[in-house]
């Protein structure tokens, strides 16, 4: 892969995570606040779904550090090593438990739902949370052909 690419790929997950970081500096307090006043009687269920959002910043940040060592291991031409098969085991455990952490916080959507009548906002939360399974089951598949691969390597390496 040309670095080129790899350099590509790094501005693109700069751009992420600096989007994030500002939703999570302005956009969510602000989200808390309006929520809080427009269903008084489901502020609780608006502090817990805040708590939870910025609760899975803290695993996509580790994921998109993780990433970017992927990105330093490809370009150091280590790519094909086991540090590469961590990297995307973390990647895969990250995406889990914000998976888990989103499907948690769909319970807390009834009162919204409920007090603004609008039964699809429990539909949205649950596709919202199918993304990180998604991405779960990439990395895991990513995981499992790269140890292969690794595997092959090494006992081609031995009868050679």
């Amino acid at each position: 892969m040309k670095r080129g690419s790899t350099n590509f790929l790094r501005f693109v997950i700069l751009l992420m995570g600096t989007g994030v970081l500002a939703l999570c500096i302005f956009a969510l307090p602000e989200m808390w606040r309006g929520g809080s006043k427009e269903f008084p009687m489901a502020s609780y269920a608006v502090f817990l779904i805040m708590i939870g959002l910025y609760a899975t910043v803290i695993p996509f940040f580790v994921a998109l550090w993780q990433t970017l060592k992927l990105l330093n291991y490809i370009d150091q031409n280590k790519a094909f090593s086991d540090l590469s098969v961590k990297a995307l085991r973390s990647i895969k455990c990250c995406a889990i438990i914000i998976a888990v952490l989103y499907i948690g916080g769909v319970p807390l959507l009834f009162p919204i739902a409920d007090a603004d009548d609008a039964p699809g906002l429990i539909i949205i939360g649950m596709a919202i949370a199918c993304a990180p399974i998604a991405i779960a089951v990439l990395a895991a598949i990513l995981q499992r052909l790269l140890q292969d691969a690794i595997d092959m390597k090494s006992e081609n390496d031995l009868t050679v």
